[in-house]
């Protein structure tokens, strides 16, 4: 899932590593210990939303009444538009 490279490999491959994160994420370790995360744009925004919708009481409230079936989603095209 992850690559690991050292802060000195990180450095040394930094426009390689900013390709290669539109695909995986890239652990960066110093001494041993990961230290960072190298990620895409689109996925730090999709980890920002799911955080998002987790601290929302409203929105966790209605996902699990969907999964205990007591909520039924309708497509958007069902939805009249107003005159």
């Amino acid at each position: 899932m992850s690559s690991t490279y050292s802060v000195t490999e990180a450095q040394t491959n930094l426009p390689r590593l900013l390709k290669d994160a539109a695909h995986r994420a890239i652990a960066i370790r110093r001494h041993g210990d990961v230290v960072a995360y190298l990620l895409s744009r689109e996925r730090m925004e999709a980890i920002i939303e799911t955080l998002e919708i987790l601290g929302n009481p409203h929105a966790m409230k209605t996902i699990r009444a969907y999964e205990r079936g007591k909520l039924k989603f309708h497509p958007l095209s069902s939805i009249n538009a107003a005159d």
